[in-house]
């Protein structure tokens, strides 16, 4: 199943949004257009399905209260509504749909303003009912974070609540310890990562750390071989072995690891891990041009050896990424900003039939997310 329809009501920096998605997905747009703020609506629902230490009130919270999640250019309607349809392929119609729209002004609670679930063209919940308006406190949670709720569309919640978001920091990882302090729940920048790794059943890690192996051979410069091990405190390691002339001295922990190494290393290990909605930020930093030219050739293929085929959508700025003759340009969503905020679209006819034609997306998209103004910027002094 994958997220087919996203619709946005004063979410963040969208006054509205209306877009469809793919298998795979690229949000593309100037920098503070909303790429990021994308991917977040998928990670809310994920944090509101949570039963245990989640929910809408949280949710809201951890970004900073709805002034902060609300559009700043909401004016007659300030209520906040996610709307997301999904199906088992992008063109199917729907299976299910959820909308959810809140709203409260400054430290107050959040109030659900409309919360729905769609299977087909059943209505299968519809908020707020009479007994919701006559204890408005039943309005600050969705029935989403209700295991004694949802189960007519308890297949939603897991799916919501399955999605995978890594933005791996490769200092967070190799100096996690030196650097302690409270994690981050769901660690989004890979300081636990090493941990995950410990966690993963011995054999499913060795699988995956040899595909990873094969992969940082054709990759890494004079890299040789991948092994994992714990140190004498239990504390998990990641070791690599280059080429030397004497047999053990090229071996490295993860702290000397090139932030390259780090980025890609967690990059092949995630695609690996599960089957859930992957949310990808900017996979290319740190990457050398000629890998970030195979990353979508890495998820195609990804997609077609997978019994269960698992959706991607990721932000990227790479020419070299987008530069990639395989890339549907039906995937690609293009955000353009101005005084009120900022939209989406799709390509249209004449940017769609240059892709067919043979250009790729960095030469027909890309060169639109510029800003108008950027050539000045070589002026300041």
């Amino acid at each position: 199943m994958l997220i087919t329809h996203l619709a946005l009501k004063n979410w963040r920096n969208f006054r509205s949004l209306d877009v469809p998605l793919r298998e795979v997905s690229f949000l593309l747009g100037p920098n503070a257009s909303g790429k990021s703020n994308i991917l977040d609506v998928f990670r809310f629902l994920r944090d509101v399905s949570k039963t245990q230490g989640g929910g809408l009130q949280k949710a809201v919270a951890d970004r900073g209260g709805i002034t902060k999640v609300r559009c700043l250019h909401a004016r007659q309607n300030p209520g906040v509504q996610i709307e997301v349809s999904l199906a088992d392929t992008a063109d199917a119609p729907p299976l299910w749909r959820y909308v959810l729209g809140f709203e409260g002004k400054g430290a107050q609670r959040i109030l659900i303003s409309k919360e729905q679930v769609w299977n087909g063209d059943e209505l299968v919940l519809d908020r707020p009912t009479p007994q919701d308006k006559a204890d408005p406190m039943l309005l600050t949670q969705t029935h989403l974070e209700q295991i004694q709720m949802n189960g007519k569309f308890r297949e939603l919640v897991e799916f919501f609540g399955a999605t995978t978001y890594l933005h791996l920091v490769p200092q967070l990882l190799k100096f996690a310890d030196k650097i302690g302090g409270q994690r981050l729940e769901d660690d989004p920048f890979g300081q636990g990562f090493l941990e995950r790794l410990a966690k993963t059943p011995e054999k499913t890690r060795e699988a995956r750390l040899r595909k990873i192996e094969t992969a940082l051979a054709m990759a890494v410069p004079q890299f040789k071989q991948l092994d994992f091990k714990t140190d004498a405190l239990g504390h998990p390691h990641l070791h690599a072995r280059y080429e030397h002339h004497r047999p053990n001295a090229g071996w490295q922990s993860e702290e000397h690891f090139s932030d390259g190494t780090l980025r890609l290393l967690g990059l092949l290990w995630t695609l690996q891990d599960g089957n859930s909605l992957l949310l990808l930020e900017e996979p290319e930093i740190s990457l050398n041009d000629a890998i970030v030219r195979q990353i979508p050739l890495m998820l195609s293929r990804l997609q077609r050896h997978k019994k269960v085929r698992r959706q991607i959508i990721l932000s990227t700025h790479s020419e070299a990424l987008l530069s990639n003759p395989g890339i549907d340009g039906r995937g690609v969503i293009l955000l353009e900003t101005s005084a009120e905020g900022s939209t989406a679209r799709t390509v249209n006819e004449d940017e769609s039939l240059d892709i067919q034609a043979g250009l790729s997306v960095a030469e027909v998209i890309l060169p639109k997310t510029s800003p108008s103004t950027v050539n000045q910027l070589g002026l300041w002094q």
